[in-house]
């Protein structure tokens, strides 16, 4: 099948199809006389599995990794193990940085209870508050500043990267 069919298959668009076969994750199609690219079967289920750790949020590199080791059944899956506790640890603390994020938002929505004149919206004062204190204070330059959903490599196994 040609790209086209696969991502209409798989339910994924063309540029993210060629995105994973630039990163190595999906092998790259043999191509026919006219230059096409080729799918196979192979290429839907594996195009699935990514898909399928992508959704549960994980990154290229731990997919990769997984990825390995679905390719070589034999190998010992202890890395495998340590890649989804890692991951799991990293849910865990997401949740928790979401759940701040939630209560932030909440006090935010409570400054502003009715239409008014956006001069006094308590919502937009509350931002801007928020936006000198965390341009004076560092510490809460970092805490807004932290990335979520970064990783780093540690012997094999991604592992969560803070900035504060």
């Amino acid at each position: 099948m040609k790209i086209g069919e696969l991502a209409k298959s798989a339910q994924t668009q063309t540029e993210t199809i060629r995105h994973y076969e630039r990163e190595g994750l999906l092998p790259q199609a043999n191509r026919s006389a006219a230059n096409y690219r080729i799918y196979e079967q192979s290429h839907i289920q594996r195009l699935a599995f990514i898909r399928h750790c992508r959704s549960l949020d994980m990154t290229l590199d731990e997919i990769r990794t997984l990825l390995h080791f679905k390719d070589a059944p034999a190998e010992d899956c202890g890395e495998v193990n340590a890649l989804l506790d890692e991951h799991m640890d990293h849910v865990e603390i997401r949740i928790r940085e979401l759940k701040v994020l939630q209560k932030e938002l909440k006090v935010l929505r409570m400054q502003c209870s009715s239409q008014t004149a956006a001069a006094g919206c308590g919502i937009l004062s509350g931002l801007e508050a928020a936006a000198v204190k965390h341009r004076h204070d560092p510490a809460e330059s970092r805490r807004a500043m932290h990335v979520h959903g970064t990783h780093q490599q540690v012997g094999g196994v991604k592992k969560p990267v803070h900035n504060d």
